[in-house]
């Protein structure tokens, strides 16, 4: 079955704006990886994304798509939002596979200043989570 970009897409801008991490999870494949700053490498597992995914939506205050592009399979998400008070703005770059789930995320975001304040903040939960599932 081929990918549905539109049917996809109504329901990660639900799971997002309502936060929703048990839908979320739904919408990952079990091979997920993810590209995401300050990790030079990816990020691989459904567990270990969804848990980061998770993190940054509850640490992103004011999360808000508003641009999108679709090509085919391939997704690019423009969003904004603050961390403490900083204004930021970035990209989702997603792909899906056959089954209409998220196999591939790259999130590019900027200012810098903005990413190392996410950084500071997501990185205590993320240590916790790897340590709790001893995937460090």
């Amino acid at each position: 079955m081929a990918p549905n970009a539109e049917e996809f897409l109504d329901r990660w801008h639900r799971v997002s704006a309502e936060k929703d991490l048990d839908a979320l999870r739904d919408l990952l494949a079990d091979d997920v990886t993810i590209g995401a700053p300050p990790y030079w490498q990816r990020l691989s597992g459904k567990d270990l994304v969804h848990h980061l995914l998770g993190v940054i939506l509850y640490t992103i205050e004011g999360f808000t798509y508003y641009r999108e592009w679709i090509s085919g399979a391939e997704l690019a998400l423009e969003f904004k939002g603050k961390v403490d008070d900083l204004d930021l703005q970035g990209m989702d770059l997603i792909t899906l596979d056959d089954d209409n789930r998220v196999v591939r995320v790259d999130v590019m975001i900027r200012p810098l200043n903005a990413v190392i304040t996410l950084q500071e903040k997501v990185s205590a939960l993320m240590l916790a989570f790897l340590e709790q599932s001893g995937e460090q």
